[in-house]
């Protein structure tokens, strides 16, 4: 089992720019595949991004362009950078680990992300 702690989240104005870290302890990092996932009030959790242990990416359509993901195996903690950011991206943002091996899932408390007009 993976524990997964996020940080970053936070207020900014539209257009304004934040990052998101998520922090894995608990498996051995390489195993997993990093993803950042949001859920937004009313609406059903959705994939933002993902990032293989070998740096593939993959981005939501709505996201491609503006947002980052990317990991630091070193540090076993896996990044979101967000720009351009408008306020249809306010939602909590969940960090997930899906283990290659167990085919394991794991998730993150959630990191709340809101963007004013």
């Amino acid at each position: 089992q993976v524990q997964l702690v996020e940080s970053g989240g936070g207020l900014v104005q539209a257009g304004g720019s934040l990052r998101l870290s998520c922090a894995a302890s608990g498996s051995i990092f390489m195993l997993n595949v990093m993803g950042w996932y949001r859920q937004a009030p009313g609406k059903q959790r959705e994939l933002v991004a993902t990032i293989s242990s070998g740096g593939s990416t993959n981005l939501a359509d709505s996201v491609k362009g503006r947002f980052t993901i990317s990991r630091n195996n070193g540090k076993n903690t896996v990044y979101l950078q967000m720009n351009m950011l408008k306020p249809e991206d306010t939602a909590v943002y969940y960090c997930n680990a899906l283990n290659i091996a167990t085919m394991s899932s794991s998730w993150g408390q959630g990191t709340q992300v809101t963007v004013s007009s």
